[in-house]
């Protein structure tokens, strides 16, 4: 299937989703993620802020968890068209964009490139780690300049079930997935 087609479809998915639902279902995520990959104090954690109004898995849990374990967390924020990894504590002050989204008030990049993990959002991905976010290429941009240990973990409330079809030769695929059912892995080239 086209991005254009899935990109449609699972805004609409998600779209249809209740209050209830994103909170079920980002609870699951969180208890995934945390059994699975187990992370660790003094571990660096990119992670994204939700933007409520597009339904996204609520990451407030992780954070939550992270500072409560010692575990550093980095937020993106975009800064003259670049996504740059901001530091975040647990009292750090944030402001609303001129899209309305919540983020740092702070525009001072960490120069952190080697995180244990970036956690990072989408609409959708394939079997192979091939991720759907919004079009804008941020992301990819990034995954190239941080570590390549670093583990690239999308976050989803649905599982791969068709697959991108015109996938870019720019685009940086995932390592991971986590849906509220299952933690995939992608090395292989699909599904473990």
């Amino acid at each position: 299937m086209k991005k254009s087609y899935l990109r449609k479809k699972y805004l609409e998915k998600r779209e249809s989703l209740s209050d209830e639902e994103i909170f079920q279902h980002s609870e699951n995520i969180f208890r995934n993620f945390i059994e699975y990959f187990k992370p660790l104090a003094q571990q660096k954690v990119h992670i994204f802020i939700p933007i409520h109004k597009f339904k996204e898995v609520n990451t407030g849990l992780f954070t939550d968890y992270f500072f409560s374990r010692n575990i550093k967390v980095f937020v993106p924020k975009i800064v003259d068209t670049k996504l740059i990894a901001v530091e975040i504590f647990a009292d750090s002050k944030f402001e609303l964009n001129n899209w309305g989204i919540s983020e740092p008030v702070s525009n001072e990049d960490s120069g952190v490139l080697d995180f244990d993990y970036i956690i990072t959002p989408l609409l959708y991905c394939d079997k192979f780690g091939n991720r759907i976010g919004y079009g804008k290429g941020f992301y990819d941009g990034f995954f190239e300049s941080v570590s390549k240990e670093s583990k690239k973990i999308g976050v989803n409330y649905f599982n791969p079930d068709e697959n991108i079809d015109d996938v870019w030769e720019g685009d940086i695929p995932l390592d991971y997935l986590v849906t509220p059912r299952d933690v995939l892995s992608f090395f292989n080239k699909g599904l473990e």
